[in-house]
Formats: C-alpha cells, sequence, structure tokens
C-alpha cells in the first residue's frame, strides 16, 4: 500500500513557477514508477510526466515539454514536479500517481495509486 499526499500548489501569473512535491509513504517508493496528470474543470485527467524508479527514464507530454520538470529523491520518498513559464492554460488540479512496476508509465489506468491532488491556477 502506497499513500500519496501532494503540496506546493497555488495562484501563479502567467510566467511564473511553481514546485509541487508528492511525499509517499510506503515501502516500495524506491522501485515503483512515479507521475504527475493534471485535470481541467470539464475536462478529462491527462497526463503530464513520468520518472522511472531510479530516474533515468522520464517522459512529458509534449504541451510541458521544455517548461516542466519531473524528479525524485528516493531517500526522501518524494517525487517533484517543476514548472516554469506557466501558463494559464496549465490551470487544473495535479495528482500524483505510484505505480506497481519500476518504469516510466505514462496511462492514468496502468497507475495504482494517487494523491488527492493540489490545485494551480495561473492568472493571466
Amino acid at each position: 500500500q502506497v499513500t500519496l499526499v501532494e503540496s506546493g500548489g497555488g495562484l501563479v501569473q502567467a510566467g511564473g513557477s511553481l514546485r509541487l512535491s508528492c511525499a509517499a509513504s510506503g515501502r516500495s517508493f524506491s522501485t515503483s514508477a512515479m507521475g504527475w496528470f493534471r485535470q481541467a474543470p470539464g475536462k478529462e485527467r491527462e497526463f503530464v510526466a513520468a520518472i522511472d524508479w531510479n530516474g533515468r527514464s522520464i517522459d512529458y507530454a509534449d504541451s510541458v515539454k521544455g517548461r516542466f520538470t519531473i524528479s525524485r529523491d528516493n531517500a526522501k520518498n518524494t517525487v517533484y514536479l517543476q514548472m516554469n513559464n506557466l501558463k494559464p492554460e496549465d490551470t487544473a488540479a495535479y495528482y500524483c500517481a505510484a505505480g506497481r512496476v519500476p518504469y516510466t508509465i505514462t496511462i492514468a489506468y496502468d497507475y495504482s495509486y494517487w494523491g488527492q491532488g493540489t490545485q494551480v491556477t495561473v492568472s493571466s
């Protein structure tokens, strides 16, 4: 069992930055793939970024490439999402997810554990 708690969301102006954190409890964090997804009102949950168990394999949605960076610290059981040059279209609830496998996962269905989400609002 893995419990995930996100933090770091908030209100920021366009062009600004935020760093989201996801603290995980559970013995399997260091061998689990981790990911970030987001969901805007009236839209489906969409993939943002994913990282494998040791941080060597990373994947991003095209919409965030060059602006967002996913990373993890297995010693702290934490995964991060650094978001730079934020745009109003990045406004959404952001969710952290953990998988049961070590390799990167980009499909929400393949993740086993989810956090409660943290809201990111970008004003124009």
